[in-house]
């Protein structure tokens, strides 16, 4: 038995969460530039009632979704359709998204303007 192959593990460990996160980021960034912004905003209505049709949060527990990038929004919400990400009512309604709607979505509320007013204690 050489000693080279003693120093190496059999088997190599997968990769990381972050890794795999990172690369499904970028994967769903490249299908939501294809996302129809007005298919979106009709498909929005679903989303308004926590999220807003403004993309600005209507319940406290809901985050704003306006001015996200559309990878963001995209790799989200594949996440609670997939089940790797775990909220009940997102879980529910991710759960009736085709990839186009999700595409369509993510392109929607990345495409709202969001502008930022005097930061406090500036």
């Amino acid at each position: 038995m050489s000693t080279h192959s003693a120093r190496w593990p059999r088997s190599r460990p997968g990769p990381s969460p972050l890794l795999l996160f990172v690369i499904v980021v970028a994967a769903s960034g490249a299908a939501s530039a294809a996302g129809d912004v007005k298919a979106g905003r009709a498909r929005a209505q679903l989303c308004q009632a926590c999220h807003g049709i403004d993309g600005l949060s209507k319940v406290p527990d809901a985050p704003n979704l306006a001015g996200q990038t559309a990878a963001y929004v995209a790799a989200q919400l594949q996440a609670f359709k997939s089940g790797a990400r775990k909220n009940e009512a997102m879980s529910l309604v991710a759960s009736t998204l085709s990839d186009p709607d999700i595409d369509n979505l993510a392109a929607y509320y990345s495409a709202i303007e969001i502008r930022i007013g005097t930061i406090p204690g500036q």
